[in-house]
């Protein structure tokens, strides 16, 4: 059996979501289904701003009578900040938990480990927090949401492995990570991938943004998408203009370990070996999860 890892990710933090109301709250605001949150299931979501632009992802899990969040550490307290606009008279109360952290494991077996089954979203409590198989792809592995002080426990089968490796596993597939990979106030959900990898429901009710994320998939407007690319070269900064036969074509993200994501027009793709970015050639793939 292949070796097993895991690495705490510092850049997420915790937010807890508790009260009578803290379903319907979430329903009316995030992009996938919140009522499906279960002791058993977890899920990830975009929320938007109200012309269907990317504020903020997160995953959400269940914890006795509260919703946990993973978030973007750096950019909870804007989370939070938004979510209270909307609270008004519901029974809810938000609060940053810093007792919490997040990590990720990762390898063959790796759900199996924690008695999960190996498919996307699968949760239970554990260690006094929640461990879930990541709800956008199970290849992804494990992601747990616990307490400090448990984490090693946690990690006693697995080997530390580091940010650059998972982040390479990661981008290998095309997925996305928060603001490193979806402009705040721009990026469009179904550009990125998020009906495919769970991230939107369209049978659910009406939230936030709703609306224009419904006519993009209706009326076949998504004309860009995010894609893995192979770097061939120096890797390009987050936001380096990709270029085709001299013309812009799209925008670097994220990279590690000469793998990244980049934002492509669809017409990019028919010369996929001729796209450069600053001194990189950029080769794209599409995910095999991918369905357009």
């Amino acid at each position: 059996m292949s070796a097993r890892f895991f690495a705490p990710l510092a850049a997420r933090a915790a937010m807890r979501i508790a009260g009578d109301d803290r379903i319907s709250f979430l329903q009316g605001l995030v992009s996938s289904d919140a009522a499906k949150i279960a002791a058993d299931r977890a899920l990830h979501a975009g929320f938007l701003t109200a012309q269907g632009r990317f504020l903020h992802e997160f995953f959400m899990g269940a914890l006795g009578d509260a919703v946990l969040l993973d978030c973007e550490a750096a950019r909870r307290d804007d989370l939070m900040r938004r979510l209270k606009i909307y609270k008004l008279r519901a029974k809810i109360e938000l609060a940053a938990d810093d007792s919490f952290v997040v990590a990720a494991f990762w390898g063959d077996g790796a759900a199996d480990a924690f008695g999960l089954p190996a498919t996307a979203g699968a949760a239970k409590e554990l260690a006094g927090g929640i461990v879930y198989v990541d709800p956008r792809l199970a290849a992804l592995g494990v992601r747990a949401l616990v307490p400090a002080a448990s984490l090693a426990e946690l990690a006693k089968d697995f080997a530390p492995g580091t940010l650059e490796a998972y982040d390479t596993l990661r981008l290998s597939h095309g997925v996305p990570d928060g603001s490193r990979d979806l402009a705040v106030e721009d990026a469009l959900l179904l550009e990125n991938g998020f009906e495919e990898l769970g991230g939107v429901d369209f049978k659910k009710g009406c939230y936030v943004g709703q609306e224009v994320t419904a006519r993009m998939k209706y009326r076949g407007l998504v004309k860009k998408r995010l894609l893995p690319v192979t770097i061939e070269g120096p890797a390009p900064a987050i936001g380096t203009p990709i270029r085709l036969d001299g013309a812009d074509v799209g925008e670097m993200r994220s990279s590690a370990g000469g793998q990244g994501l980049a934002l492509l027009r669809l017409e990019a793709l028919e010369k996929p070996s001729a796209l450069v970015a600053g001194e990189a050639k950029l080769v794209p793939h599409k995910p095999a999860w991918a369905n357009f």
